[in-house]
């Protein structure tokens, strides 16, 4: 595929984004998705020809990558697993604050609508939540805890992290990440 092509269906994928962050999967037209992405209707099923699902899930898989690659920059970054997840709580609630909080987990609405009639869309959700405790963990064992410490710590902070994306998007508040990040630290502590 040419430059062009591609360049075609990073717009879809990227003006799919998005909508279904904000909206979810059953509130993301494709008529949407092709006036914001200025693509013709023909190229949407040239580069995802299973349609809908098939778009849903680059996004997703591509939003993923990008929260994936955010936590692992965080502990290139920072000193420690404690700096490095609280760096990344700061930078989510700072995009959340930054796009009125429509913006949260770029999973989290997907995932929830998703998880027991669309297999495609789970397993890209799961597989993404999944690398982010595989990021964090990596972090945790870095400081010398034992794989399955570092993996159980892991998924408490996620969990935690999750827990607190939706509190601040529905209050409209920053606050929840900000307590979750002073919360961490005890959450770490306890393995």
């Amino acid at each position: 595929m040419g430059a062009k092509g591609e360049g075609t269906r990073a717009r879809l994928v990227a003006a799919t984004r998005v909508p279904i962050e904000a909206r979810g999967y059953f509130g993301t037209g494709l008529n949407q998705v092709l006036a914001e992405s200025g693509a013709p209707r023909g190229s949407l099923y040239f580069h995802f020809p299973a349609g809908k699902d098939q778009l849903v899930a680059a996004a997703l898989a591509e939003a993923g990558q990008e929260i994936g690659e955010l936590i692992t920059s965080a502990g290139k970054e920072h000193p420690d697993a404690l700096a490095a997840v609280r760096a990344t709580l700061t930078a989510l609630a700072d995009r959340m604050e930054l796009s009125g909080y429509a913006k949260g987990c770029p999973l989290a609405a997907v995932a929830l609508e998703t998880a027991a009639g669309h297999e495609e869309l789970r397993r890209v959700c799961a597989e993404a939540y999944e690398r982010w405790q595989q990021a964090l963990a990596a972090l945790l064992a870095a400081e010398g805890r034992t794989p399955a410490a570092a993996e159980a710590a892991a998924g408490a902070v996620l969990a935690h992290l999750e827990g607190a994306l939706l509190l601040a998007r529905v209050r409209h508040s920053r606050l929840p990440l900000d307590q979750a990040a002073r919360t961490v630290e005890w959450i770490l502590a306890q393995y």
